[in-house]
């Protein structure tokens, strides 16, 4: 059934007609044990500005009845339920039926392997609540949401709301939620399943921990950790925006085939995936918190203040995104979170604004499957960055009064991207209408410089259609001394035009562009300066500074004035003296991914043994044993080193895991001992690292039957899937892979099935890595056009992407 996608000029005339006074939803979930069906009543009350109009409420699951106000309605069509002849007062019956639950959009059924327990979970933004339940699935229609769910007996269910009753049914029970606050529809959610469950009353919040029964040791032992950042992120938030968070149950649940993690109010979802299933490493414990936070920060901004279309979809994602490194610094023991955000999701941002697929940060949407296609890396990691840059603008303190101004005016309600920036206009006392023009209404990405005027050091600027955005920056000034390069002044600096003098002392050794990393540009050394800064990034004093430096280097390595051996040789030498674990693993994943895919074939072996070294050190210090023989495990170059690898593994069965994959991709005989470690891994999930072992085999068959489970059944969950492409894309594998260029373009009509998380996951990472040339990408190009607007966004960025790679490989 074809469902077209809400436009904003429908959304417009239908928020301009209707009030949504509440919402009764009932759900029944008792066939999910052996079927795939989940039942749905929707009872909505409404008003009508103009009584005698016609509108639609949308519906995308099969419709079983509908009554308005008593009188039966026509049949669906389209995944919408036209509404003639409306009253002032009305009031909307659905009854519905959902078989999709498996593969289908807004509610899935998940199948334990480990017990054969059934999990359900729902997740909707931005607008798949129409896939389960009736209703006005668009942002500005807040309403209370009444939930009562049927699930069978020895199932918890859980929604946005604390203290359901529930009621015995024999076979089944029934909860009963309290009304929620007015939330959008995709705000919304149902989580049920034979859950493990804890609790612990963290600053007056009774805080909840849900997993699914097979991973309940690894709960129980992450939970002081998550307990912890989540008491300090709601005290944070709290404070900075004056508003508790508003009710006093916070639940986090964390279920089987989610991807990511999603911000429903009061009950946040999680994949699974996010419970480690060794121990975590140091980045994988801050990567959880600050994620932990971007969701909590949503309570906020997205729940209870909500965008009123999509074209402020910024207003959600980048805020959040922000405000977790704003929390994780200020309120967490992870206090290098913006080093570590500098270190992997800002380089991905650089490359894609100034890509083909670059836009600007608040844009606009014409319809709900344009939203979709935005939640990308311009709207998070670029949006973030930006964030801080306007916070550094007016000051913490302005910025901070400005947002509690924000919430107190717009609790509950819906606002405009004019509404925020009025508010720290009027806190600050600054002009923000040329700071809102260059942000986040232009695409692109400043060029930051020093030249010398004299011998006084001068910014140059320039901004990506002539003069650069209004901003304020730092330039630190280094010497050296015995222990490397010492910062003996920093200036800050606000730009208002092409040259801006910097006052600081002439005769440096060093000048740092963006030190602190206060702004969203790239910068470049000046000519004569150039050798200097590659070797200098090793001797700056700062996890910061140095990332700084090494995001230079990057950023000329994806432009071509960098090679790959330039860049790994920066990152080793960083990598040798760093401090900050926050960025000790993104930056092995640069070098390595530098020697594998941006240098040339001929230079491969050679760069990767580089790396492999200094893994190898790492591996030698007792608090990064674990990554730096993770590192070796991507890098040693014979069966032998792997064999080696194995006996210092012990009965560490991640590491045997990837030690395996390697011995499979350099040719080695693993079947038996796959088998093997298979049958004593207790991941309920362990069958699909022994697909990674299958996809990195250098064998046609093998990579035929892992192409079928993982892109053409889609047998793989969402939290596996980078483990299985990653085998399966194996540098060298050329001969092999060259036929699943087409097999991918073929995917592409059908890629966006499942909803738009699968969609960009699949898009992305089933893209063909080895095996292409250039003739390829403008195939992939020209199929794109025909794809939904996710998929085509994804493909395109891809594309380039891999496109600088071939060019650095040339």
């Amino acid at each position: 059934m074809t469902t077209p996608s809400l436009t904003q000029a429908e959304a417009e005339r239908r928020a301009a007609l209707l009030r949504v006074q509440g919402y009764d939803i009932a759900v029944d979930l008792t066939d999910l044990p052996t079927g795939p069906q989940v039942r749905c009543v929707s009872t909505m009350t409404f008003t009508c500005t103009e009584p005698g109009a016609e509108t639609f409420v949308d519906c995308a699951a099969a419709v079983v009845a509908a009554t308005l106000n008593g009188a039966p309605l026509p049949p669906a069509a389209h995944g919408r339920i036209t509404l003639p002849d409306l009253a002032a007062h009305n009031t909307l019956r659905v009854q519905t039926v959902q078989e999709h639950t498996s593969d289908g959009p807004g509610v899935h059924r998940a199948v334990d392997p480990a017990d054969g327990e059934v999990y359900v979970w729902t997740t909707f933004e931005p607008d798949e609540a129409r896939y389960v339940w009736a209703c006005f699935d668009q942002p500005d229609l807040k309403a209370p949401h009444a939930f009562t769910v049927t699930a069978p007996a020895t199932w918890t269910v859980l929604s946005n709301t604390g203290d359901p009753r529930v009621e015995d049914l024999g076979a089944a029970r029934r909860w009963t939620f309290p009304p929620t606050p007015a939330l959008s529809p995709y705000n919304t959610v149902v989580n049920a399943g034979p859950l493990h469950e804890l609790r612990r009353t963290v600053g007056g919040h009774d805080l909840g921990l849900y997993a699914r029964r097979s991973l309940a040791a690894v709960l129980d032992r992450d939970a002081d950790e998550i307990f912890t950042v989540t008491g300090q992120g709601l005290a944070f938030f709290a404070d900075a925006f004056a508003m508790p968070f508003p009710q006093r149950k916070y639940d986090q649940v964390f279920m089987p085939e989610f991807g990511g993690a999603m911000e429903n109010y009061g009950c946040v979802t999680w994949s699974d995936s996010w419970l480690r299933r060794v121990t975590p490493t140091p980045a994988e414990r801050e990567s959880l918190a600050c994620v932990l936070l971007h969701e909590m920060a949503h309570m906020w901004f997205g729940n209870i203040v909500t965008m009123r279309w999509w074209d402020d979809l910024w207003l959600n994602e980048a805020f959040a995104e922000f405000a977790c490194y704003w929390a994780a610094t200020g309120a967490t023991r992870y206090t290098d979170a913006w080093a570590g955000l500098l270190a992997g999701e800002k380089l991905a941002a650089y490359l894609a604004d100034q890509g083909p697929t670059s836009h600007p940060i608040r844009q606009p949407v014409r319809d709900v499957a344009e939203a979709a296609s935005i939640f990308d890396d311009i709207t998070y990691p670029k949006g973030a960055a930006v964030l801080r840059q306007l916070m550094t603008y007016v000051g913490e303190a302005a910025f901070t009064a400005g947002m509690r101004a924000y919430f107190a005016r717009h609790a509950w309600g819906n606002t405009t991207l004019q509404d925020l920036i009025d508010a720290l206009a009027a806190a600050s006392g600054r002009d923000l209408g040329p700071w809102r023009t260059g942000w986040l209404e232009t695409a692109g990405t400043d060029r930051l410089t020093l030249d010398r005027d004299g011998d006084a050091p001068v910014l140059a600027a320039r901004g990506p259609e002539g003069p650069p955005r209004p901003q304020v920056l730092a330039v630190g000034a280094y010497r050296r001394g015995p222990a490397g390069l010492e910062r003996t002044a920093l200036a800050e600096v606000e730009v208002r035009g092409p040259r801006t003098p910097v006052g600081l002392p002439s005769g440096a050794d060093l000048y740092l562009v963006n030190d602190d990393d206060l702004t969203f540009a790239t910068t470049r050394p000046d000519p004569a300066g150039r050798a200097a800064l590659l070797a200098a990034a090793a001797q700056l004093p700062t996890a910061v500074s140095r990332g700084v430096a090494v995001a230079t280097v990057w950023d000329m390595l994806t432009t071509g004035e960098a090679d790959a051996a330039e860049a790994v040789r920066c990152l080793t030498a960083v990598l040798a003296v760093e401090t900050s674990d926050a960025v000790i693993e993104p930056y092995l994943r640069l070098a390595m991914d530098a020697a594998e895919w941006w240098a040339p074939e001929s230079r491969r072996a050679a760069l990767t043994a580089e790396v492999a070294e200094v893994c190898a050190r790492l591996a030698g210090q007792p608090g990064r044993r674990r990554v730096g023989l993770r590192g070796l495990a991507r890098t040693v170059a014979d069966l032998a080193s792997v064999a080696r690898l194995r006996d210092e593994a012990n009965d560490d069965v991640d590491l045997r895991w990837r030690a395996l994959i390697r011995a499979a991709a350099l040719g080695g005989d693993t079947a038996r001992e796959a088998e093997s470690l298979l049958a004593r891994d207790p991941d309920p999930d362990a069958r699909f690292r022994a697909l990674a072992v299958r996809a990195a085999t250098p064998d046609a068959g093998e990579k035929e039957a892992v192409w079928q489970e993982l892109a053409v059944r889609r047998s793989v969950p969402i939290g596996s899937v980078p483990a299985v492409t990653t085998a399966f894309w194996q540098p060298g594998q050329d001969g092999l892979l060259t036929p699943y260029a087409q097999k991918y373009l073929a995917l592409l009509p059908e890629m966006h099935r499942g909803g738009m998380v699968p969609a960009m996951f699949y898009a992305h990472r089933l893209f063909p890595m080895v095996g292409v040339g250039t003739e390829f990408l403008p195939r992939a190009r020209a199929a794109a056009a025909h794809a939904a607007p996710v998929v085509r966004k994804t493909l395109l960025q891809r594309a380039d992407e891999v496109g600088r790679m071939l060019r650095a490989r040339s």
